[in-house]
C-alpha cells in the first residue's frame, strides 16, 4: 500500500484560472490532479450549449486549454486526472479529448462515470417535491442531475483509467474515489471515508484554502502568484494541506479552517452520497511552514437517497449600473431609480403589460447591503443597480431603453452606464430534491465497455445517532466591554441554493465563551435580518469544539439565491464580512490583549 498519495485541486468552478494546472503539474509533485467545474448554473449553461450544438455541453477550456498542452507532462509523470468537466456531455468531452491525446502522441486511458443526467427520465420522478418548500417538480427542466458519489470513481481507476470524466457529482468525490482506489477503503470504513471526505471538500474551492477569501487578507503574500492546494492523504484518513514551493498564498489552520466552514449546514451530518460527516470534532494543527495537518471527521452509514439539482427558467431578468456623482448621491440614486422604475411601470399600464414581479434597487458605496448596520449614507459617488424580473422579454426591453433619459432628464451627476445598454436573460432558478439510490443506475464506461457499478441501498439518516449540541455560555463578568467580532474570530460564508451559512472560528480558546454567549441564533437572526425574508428567514448555530467554532445557517436570506435572486450578493459572499463587524461583549483583559 502507498504510504501517501498527492492530491492537486486546479479548478473550483467553471472560469477559474487556467495557471493552476500548469503550476500543479510543473512546480510540484503529484499523483492526481482534480478539477472541480460545476455548480448548477454551470449545468444550464451547458445545456444550452448543447441544444445549440450536439458535441458541447461541457468545459471545453479543459481540453483546449489544459489538457492538450499538458498531456505529454500528464503522461511522463504518471498523473491521473479526475474532473467533472464532462458537464452535460461527457461522451463529446472524451471524443474531444481523444483527439487531442491523439494529436499530442500520448495514449491515455479515458472512463466516463454516466447516470447522473436524470433530465430524461424526469418523468419517473414526477412525484419529486422541492426539499424545502414542497412545491412539485416545474413542468420544464433545463436540467436534472443526482450527486453521484465516490464509488463510480473508484471503480474507473480500479478497471485502470488514466482519465476520469464525470457530468455532476459530489465536488468532494473527486478526491474521495482516488483515495478509496489506492487505499483499498472500504465502503463501511466511515471515519475514513469522511476524513476523504473532507480532504476534498478543503480543496475543491482551489485557493481558498490557500488564503484566498481569508479575513485576514492583509497576511497573504503575492496574490498574483497564489498557490494551489495539494492534499497529501495517508492510509489512516489524515492528511496535510500545501502548496507548491515559490508560490504566493498563505497555509494556517485559520486559513483550511475557514474553508472547512464553508458552505456546509449542521456540521454533525453534511450528507454525501457514500457517508455522512461529522465534522464537529475535527482538529488542525501546523505542521511546517505552509503544512496544516487535518484530522478528526467521523462518519456515518449514507444516507438511501441522492440529492439532486434541477434548474428551470422563471420569466427573465435584467440589471442596470450607472455611477451617480456629487453631493446626496445616495439620495439622488436613490429618487433617480424610483422614478425610473416607476416611468416604466406606467408605460406597461399604457400599453396593456402586466408590471413587474420583482424589483431591487440597491445603492452601491452607501452601504445598502448593511441593512440597519450601514454606517454611512454620506459619500460623494455611489454606483446604482437596478434589477428587475418580468416574464416577458420585451418588457425588459423596453426599461432597458426608458434608463437613458435619465441622464438628461432627472438628477445630475448620473454618468456612466455600466456595460451599456443592459440586456435581458433568462432566469434560472434551482429545483433540489431527493431521489433514492435505487431508482438512479450508475455506470462506468472504459474502452467501449459498461460496467455497472454496485452502490450500497443506504439507510435513512437516524438524527438520535447524532452527538447533541453543547448549550450555548452565559457571561457573569461584570467588568465587561466591546469588541467587533473580527478581533476574536475568523469567518468565512457562502450559500447552498437560497440559504447562505456563515461559519465563526475563533482566534483563541480564551475568546470562544464571549462569541458563544453573544451569537446566539437569535442575536444573529436580529443582526443580518436585512437579508432574511420576513417570513421565512431563520438562523440555526451549531457548535464545532474542535475547531472553536460556531457555524450558522441563514435560511431564505437570497432573495432566491444564485441566478434568481435580484441581489448584488446572491450568494452571500460577503455576510460573514458584515457579521464580523458585530460588537461581541469581553472583558476588559481581552479587549486590551486585542487592542480593542
Amino acid at each position: 500500500m502507498t504510504d501517501s498519495i498527492r492530491i492537486g485541486c486546479a479548478a473550483a468552478f467553471w472560469g477559474d484560472t487556467n495557471s493552476a494546472a500548469f503550476q500543479l503539474v510543473k512546480q510540484a509533485e503529484i499523483d492526481y490532479l482534480v478539477f472541480d467545474y460545476l455548480a448548477e448554473v454551470t449545468l444550464s449553461i451547458m445545456a444550452g450549449a448543447r441544444l445549440k450544438d450536439p458535441e458541447a455541453g461541457y468545459a471545453h477550456d479543459f481540453v483546449t486549454q489544459v489538457m492538450a498542452p499538458l498531456a505529454k507532462d500528464i503522461r511522463r509523470k504518471g498523473i491521473k486526472v479526475i474532473s467533472n468537466a464532462g458537464g452535460v456531455n461527457p461522451r463529446a468531452c472524451r471524443a474531444a479529448l481523444e483527439k487531442a491525446f491523439a494529436a499530442a502522441g500520448v495514449d491515455l486511458k479515458i472512463a466516463l462515470v454516466e447516470g447522473d443526467d436524470l433530465n430524461p427520465r424526469r418523468a419517473d420522478f414526477a412525484e419529486a417535491r422541492e426539499l424545502d418548500n414542497g412545491t412539485p417538480l416545474p413542468p420544464m427542466t433545463l436540467t436534472m442531475n443526482a450527486y453521484l458519489g465516490a464509488l463510480p470513481i473508484k471503480a474507473a481507476l480500479d478497471a485502470g483509467a488514466d482519465i476520469v470524466l464525470t457530468g455532476r457529482i459530489a465536488d468532494s468525490a473527486l478526491v474521495l474515489g482516488p483515495l478509496m482506489h489506492e487505499f483499498h477503503w472500504a465502503n463501511d470504513d466511515y471515519d475514513k471515508l469522511a476524513q476523504g471526505s473532507l480532504a476534498g471538500h478543503v480543496i475543491e474551492c482551489g485557493a481558498q484554502c490557500t488564503g484566498g477569501n481569508f479575513t485576514d487578507w492583509q497576511e497573504v503574500p503575492d496574490f498574483h502568484n497564489m498557490g494551489f492546494p495539494i492534499a497529501e492523504c495517508f492510509a489512516d484518513g489524515d492528511f496535510i494541506i500545501s502548496k507548491p514551493d515559490n508560490t504566493g498564498g498563505l497555509i494556517t489552520p485559520a486559513t483550511v479552517g475557514e474553508q472547512i466552514v464553508y458552505e456546509i449546514g449542521d456540521p454533525r451530518a453534511y450528507i454525501l452520497p457514500d457517508v455522512v460527516c461529522d465534522f464537529t470534532q475535527v482538529t488542525l494543527s501546523q505542521e511546517g511552514d505552509n503544512r496544516v495537518r487535518v484530522s478528526g471527521a467521523r462518519g456515518l452509514p449514507p444516507t438511501d437517497s441522492y440529492k439532486v439539482s434541477a434548474t428551470y427558467p422563471d420569466g427573465h431578468r435584467i440589471t442596470a449600473s450607472f455611477l451617480m456623482g456629487g453631493m446626496g448621491a445616495p439620495e439622488k440614486g436613490q429618487v433617480v431609480a424610483d422614478a425610473i422604475l416607476r416611468k416604466v411601470s406606467g408605460l406597461y399600464q399604457q400599453l396593456g403589460m402586466p408590471p413587474f414581479r420583482e424589483t431591487s434597487v440597491e445603492i452601491l458605496g452607501s452601504e445598502a447591503t448593511y441593512g440597519a448596520q450601514g454606517q454611512r449614507g454620506d459619500t460623494r459617488e455611489v454606483v446604482v443597480k437596478i434589477a428587475a424580473l418580468h416574464d416577458d422579454k420585451k418588457a425588459l426591453g423596453l426599461f432597458a431603453r426608458e434608463i437613458a433619459q435619465a441622464a438628461t432628464g432627472m438628477a445630475p451627476g448620473l454618468s456612466g452606464l455600466v456595460g451599456g445598454r443592459p440586456k435581458p436573460v433568462p432566469r434560472i432558478r434551482l429545483f433540489s430534491t431527493l431521489v433514492n439510490k435505487q431508482q438512479v443506475p450508475v455506470s462506468v464506461d472504459l474502452g467501449g465497455e459498461t460496467h455497472p457499478v454496485d452502490i450500497p441501498a443506504g439507510v435513512p439518516l437516524d438524527p438520535a445517532r447524532l452527538p447533541a449540541d453543547p448549550a450555548g455560555a452565559t457571561q457573569t463578568s461584570a467588568d465587561l466591554t466591546t469588541v467587533p467580532l473580527i478581533k476574536l474570530a475568523w469567518a468565512r460564508s457562502g450559500d447552498k441554493g437560497n440559504h447562505a451559512n456563515i461559519g465563526v472560528i475563533a482566534r483563541h480558546p480564551d475568546y470562544l465563551p464571549f462569541i458563544d454567549a453573544a451569537l446566539t441564533e437569535q442575536a444573529v437572526a436580529h443582526y443580518m435580518q436585512h437579508v432574511l425574508d420576513a417570513e421565512t428567514g431563520s438562523v440555526e448555530r451549531w457548535a464545532m469544539p474542535g475547531m472553536n467554532a460556531f457555524n450558522f445557517l441563514l435560511r431564505n436570506a437570497l432573495g432566491g439565491g444564485g441566478m434568481a435572486s435580484l441581489r448584488i450578493d446572491p450568494q452571500g459572499k460577503a455576510f460573514a464580512q458584515q457579521l464580523l463587524d458585530m460588537p461581541i461583549l469581553v472583558s476588559q483583559d481581552i479587549a486590551d490583549e486585542v487592542g480593542a
